[in-house]
């Protein structure tokens, strides 16, 4: 009996350190570790009464503890981290390609924002405020930053 209350101690334990450390936010795995462990904990106090299962009992709350602290403390989760980073953004190349009067088409619905062909570029961009439908002529009217503001043309 000893083997099997071990094993889901030990078994729960590895599930919570996983949710915690390695797979944040589904729930389910830590879940599923303090079910086991809770299990383990309940056989002992059944099986070897009240005083083991005490010691048992705080005996996996003090291994859980300093598994949790060694798991922090060794970083193993940064070899499973995303360390790149999108530094581009829309519309970088704006102020090369792009001047205030120049005429487009809207490729998609503007409301306000939506995206507008100048020669054979699609870009970003946005209307005062104004629905304009797709296919609807288009011209420049104010660049500020990397953001192109259109108006409809009649």
């Amino acid at each position: 009996m000893w083997t099997v209350i071990i094993a889901l101690i030990l078994i729960g334990l590895l599930l919570v350190v996983l949710e915690i450390v390695f797979v944040p936010g589904t729930t389910f795995v830590g879940i599923a570790g303090v079910v086991l462990a809770g299990v383990g904990i309940v056989l002992a106090y059944q099986h070897f009464g009240t005083e083991t299962g005490w010691y048992i009992l705080l005996g996996t709350v003090g291994v859980t503890a300093v598994a949790l602290f060694f798991s922090f403390r060794s970083k193993a989760w940064l070899r499973f981290a995303n360390k790149s980073a999108i530094d581009a953004r829309v519309n970088d190349d704006v102020a090369m390609e792009v001047q205030i009067g120049d005429e487009g088409v809207s490729v998609s619905t503007l409301k306000p924002y939506g995206r507008a062909e100048f020669g054979s570029r699609t870009y970003e961009v946005k209307s005062l405020g104004d629905y304009v439908n797709v296919g609807t002529r288009v011209q420049v009217i104010q660049i500020q930053g990397n953001q192109i503001i259109v108006k409809p043309l009649n």
